[in-house]
């Protein structure tokens, strides 16, 4: 399979995951980019059977909406029952790196809601050691040159996505050849450093399953 067919077939899968669960009192999360919007386009045939959906930015929600299918706001729902969403790295303990499209934080905030979060990924995106992508770290604005100062001592090359403003008002700063051997260790030291909002480490909420699109099929990784 093309890296295409193997997102619409790990898209495929994750509804086929979700389907036996669907009734009147699920609430789904939905996260931001390619991957994910093949699966949102999958929910349309499903919508009479959701009752809800939380999404990762207002673009998912824009895309949800154009298929008739209700989004809420976090604080109106009770729990999140399965977060589906994709990932720019990912490893083997199922640790990632999310951000590419620049919705990391409202992407970390579902996947802490969630009770099952299920990554949705083309082959490409298993490694070994996670920091091949750079790192996304959103910043609120004032202090992007003091964070990325910051991040330089941490080992790393940081770079302003210029044009980028995340849908909470901040920056992005996206962290070059910076190999992440301990994913916990270093999710937590950059959330420490001041003005840092967070980072597109998902190392302290990994997935609970990753649906991996390979040449040869869809496999199902778990913790």
């Amino acid at each position: 399979m093309t890296q295409d067919e193997q997102k619409q077939a790990v898209a495929d899968a994750a509804l086929d995951y979700i389907r036996p669960h669907l009734d009147n009192n699920m609430v789904l999360g939905i996260g931001t980019g390619s991957t994910a919007n093949l699966f949102i386009d999958n929910l349309a045939a499903v919508k009479g059977q959701i009752n809800a959906t939380v999404a990762s930015s207002e673009a998912s929600v824009d895309r949800l909406r154009r298929h008739g299918i209700p989004v809420y706001d976090l604080n109106t729902v009770d729990q999140v029952d399965f977060y589906i969403d994709g990932a720019d790295e990912a490893n083997s303990a199922l640790q990632l790196i999310k951000g590419g499209g620049a919705a990391l934080t409202r992407e970390k905030i579902i996947a802490a809601v969630a009770r099952t979060f299920i990554c949705i990924a083309d082959g490409s995106k298993l490694v070994s050691t996670l920091g091949e992508f750079p790192l996304p770290v959103e910043v609120i604005p004032m202090a992007r040159s003091y964070v990325a100062r910051e991040l330089v001592k941490l080992g790393g090359d940081p770079v302003y996505r210029e044009g980028v403003i995340t849908d909470n008002g901040n920056v992005i700063l996206d962290v070059y050849h910076f190999p992440i051997p301990q994913p916990l260790e270093m999710e937590q030291r950059i959330n420490n450093i001041t003005g840092v909002v967070t980072n597109g480490l998902f190392a302290r909420r990994a997935a609970d399953v990753l649906l991996l699109g390979t040449r040869d099929g869809v496999q199902t990784l778990t913790r």
